[in-house]
């Protein structure tokens, strides 16, 4: 990689690595996880430098190999234990609101893989239909499906008294 290249990559990189990693912290649900898939995923876009900088629309190109990057991560075995609901101090960033960041959690910890990575990739990264199917390999209805599904649980769940 040529010097200029390399420092456009730290730049595109350094710019968007804590909102990658809060996306897949929501995908993963585990911060040691969101990191795992956030490092693969900076050193898959590395490999690719110059696709991902030429792309019309990088951010999307990266935000694609993410969601890859987690599928990827959920297809291994060992990756099926679940989480701990006890977090290690510090685990969140000081300046976040953790009461926020606690019903989300519970919101979306009420959906089912598929559903939560459907929720994520298009409302927390912005990504079409079309584009979360493809990050997914699912098709366009399923996403919408999904989505619409996941949606209402949400809705529900989020004006019960309990929430």
């Amino acid at each position: 990689m040529r010097r200029a290249d390399e420092e456009q990559f730290r730049v595109f990189v350094s710019e968007r690595m804590e909102r990658w990693r809060r996306g897949a912290f929501l995908l993963c649900r585990d911060w040691h996880a969101a990191d795992d898939v956030v490092s693969v995923t900076v050193g898959r876009i590395f490999e690719k430098w110059r696709k991902v900088a030429a792309a019309d629309n990088p951010d999307a190109y990266a935000r694609r190999m993410l969601a890859r990057a987690w599928a990827d991560e959920c297809r291994r075995s060992w990756r099926r234990e679940l989480p701990s609901d006890d977090l290690p101090d510090g685990a969140l960033p000081a300046d976040h609101r953790i009461e926020d960041q606690q019903s989300l959690a519970e919101l979306l910890d009420s959906l089912g893989p598929r559903q939560r990575a459907v929720v994520v990739l298009r409302f927390y990264f912005s990504l079409s239909v079309e584009e979360t199917a493809e990050a997914l390999a699912i098709s366009s209805g399923t996403v919408k499906s999904q989505s619409a599904r996941a949606l209402t649980t949400l809705r529900s769940l989020a004006n019960s008294p309990q929430a």
